[in-house]
């Protein structure tokens, strides 16, 4: 039951900041480059790779985190 809920905790925050960082992203690009530019194949791809990239960075130094604070026993 105990890791289950770890790997629930790790999804929801790997969601979360993909969630963030994918709307700070969409608004910088959209002021950046304009509009055209997620409707391009190759930046779109580019734009999700970055966002699973950076979530999944992000959700290892938050669990690390937490497990070094010991708040997290796994």
């Amino acid at each position: 039951m105990e890791k289950s809920l770890i790997v629930i905790l790790a999804l929801v925050i790997f969601s979360a900041v993909g969630f963030a960082y994918s709307v700070f992203l969409k608004s910088y690009v959209k002021t950046s480059f304009g509009e055209k530019w997620l409707h391009l194949w190759n930046n779109k791809l580019y734009f999700w790779q970055s966002t699973i990239f950076v979530s999944a960075a992000f959700t290892f130094l938050i669990m690390y985190l937490l497990k070094w604070i010991d708040v997290l026993n796994f």
